[in-house]
């Protein structure tokens, strides 16, 4: 696995560690499709969260969030709608968020953007 691969799931084994802390239900991570994959999906009290993890160590490239285009937003749309079709979760409550993480000398710092897609 490359730095950049492990530095990724360094950022979401601490995106999910988060969560868990703040009293959400991890339900399924890396969820793949044809139509994209979602990092994080998770259930905060009757939402239903589709999250997106980017993990960055410096800001050259600008912020986590900002790697989160209209394309990529086009495919977690696309993916969170087979997930809830697959799962009968029609008429439920969702919401999109971003989790950015910085990771600084082997220190975490996290960002947890809410509602995304609005």
């Amino acid at each position: 696995m490359d730095e950049r691969h492990k530095l990724g799931r360094q950022g979401e084994e601490y995106a999910v560690n988060y969560l868990q802390k703040q009293g959400y239900e991890i339900l399924q991570r890396n969820f793949k499709c044809k139509q994209g994959e979602i990092d994080i999906i998770a259930k905060d009290q009757k939402e239903y969260v589709f999250i997106e993890v980017k993990t960055r160590k410096s800001l050259q490239y600008g912020t986590p969030k900002e790697a989160v285009t209209q394309n990529k937003k086009k495919h977690i749309w696309e993916t969170s709608k087979y997930y809830i079709y697959r799962n009968k979760l029609e008429n439920r409550y969702i919401r999109f968020d971003v989790i950015e993480i910085y990771s600084k000398e082997e220190k975490f710092y996290i960002n947890h953007i809410k509602n995304i897609m609005n």
